[in-house]
């Protein structure tokens, strides 16, 4: 990849789509940013790209945005984890997404895609988990299903195709420049921030500076070997308990509650019945007892050495990445909060 080529991202109003947009700009790529509303570019403010309309599940609207791009950045998806209607507003059409992409990348003549994947996509029966660790057994969730067989069929694609394919598999992205919607990650830290996270629910979470998975994709485009996946994560996974505790270090006068530990059947039977109010009302749930069950005490914790050794994925720690974007959510807290 030279900085006389277009490059595309789409998603780019996202919160990895617009902080990679930013990267590469400032390394003086050519840059095209794809958005669904064209409409909303106030995250585009100060920033030399080009904006222009595509919508993944639209294959002409890609096949426009692709025009005269060697390598796509593939990071528009629809990320959640609950929706009335998970199967068709999910899973659906994360893998309607992934086919037009691929045809209209071939169509356009793509030379490379650098996917952006999920640890979702990843197998946690042995840990620490690595790229070789295999696909997630795991079918209860249809956001994780999503990632993981999109992921799959990115490759069949790639194959079909010809076209060089890199997947990148990020963990829970935090900091730097936030977007208006914020991202489930950072919706977590604006209710940690506000004191509404009462219970430890056991589950682990992997934080992660979204510059350094920015850096992570780049360097994927430049140096990643075709046909390879690579982990952008920590190493370490960490509890809300842990996370709150970092928090009052650094702003003490938030006086966050410690999170009360409640024996799972309990946080189980809360989530069964948040589940079917939340169908009722359309409105996801604090936590189903699908994410007890899943998630209850599993570790995300990750061997991340061919990341580091093939993409020189030097992220900074957990922790600082934590305080960073606890302390720029704060500074701008008449926005988020």
């Amino acid at each position: 990849m030279t900085s006389n080529e277009l490059v595309l991202v789409t998603g780019a109003n996202g919160h990895l789509g617009n902080n990679l947009v930013r990267l590469l700009v400032q390394k003086g790529y050519k840059v095209r940013a794809s958005v669904r509303n064209i409409h909303n570019t106030k995250s585009f403010e100060g920033v030399n790209c080009e904006v222009i309309y595509a919508d993944i599940t639209d294959k002409d609207s890609m096949i426009k945005a692709m025009n005269g791009v060697s390598i796509v950045f593939a990071v528009a998806a629809v990320f959640k984890l609950w929706a009335k209607h998970p199967k068709e507003e999910i899973y659906d059409t994360n893998m309607k997404g992934c086919r037009i992409l691929f045809e209209a990348a071939s169509f356009a003549q793509v030379k490379r895609i650098v996917y952006v994947s999920s640890i979702a996509a990843l197998n946690y029966s042995s840990f620490p988990v690595n790229e070789n660790s295999g696909y997630n057994t795991d079918r209860r969730d249809m956001y994780y299903n999503s990632k993981n067989d999109s992921e799959k069929l990115a490759f069949q694609l790639s194959e079909k195709y010809n076209i060089e394919l890199v997947t990148v598999l990020p963990s829970a992205m935090i900091g730097s420049v936030i977007t208006d919607k914020l991202s489930n990650s950072n919706e977590i830290l604006k209710n940690l921030i506000s004191n509404k996270i009462p219970l430890e629910t056991h589950i682990y979470i992997n934080w992660i500076d979204v510059k350094d998975v920015a850096q992570g994709c780049y360097m994927a485009a430049i140096k990643g070997r075709k046909g390879e996946r690579y982990i952008l994560a920590n190493e370490k996974g960490m509890s809300l308990t842990t996370t709150i505790e970092i928090a009052n270090q650094i702003l003490p006068e938030l006086k966050l509650k410690k999170p009360k530990s409640v024996p799972k059947f309990i946080l189980y039977s809360m989530g069964y019945i948040m589940g079917i109010i939340a169908k009722i009302t359309g409105k996801a749930p604090a936590i189903t007892e699908k994410e007890v069950s899943m998630f209850y005490g599993l570790k995300q914790d990750f061997n991340i050495s061919k990341a580091k050794n093939e993409l020189e994925f030097s992220p900074i720690p957990s922790e600082k990445a934590l305080k960073n974007a606890i302390l720029y959510m704060w500074k701008n807290k008449e926005h988020f909060l």
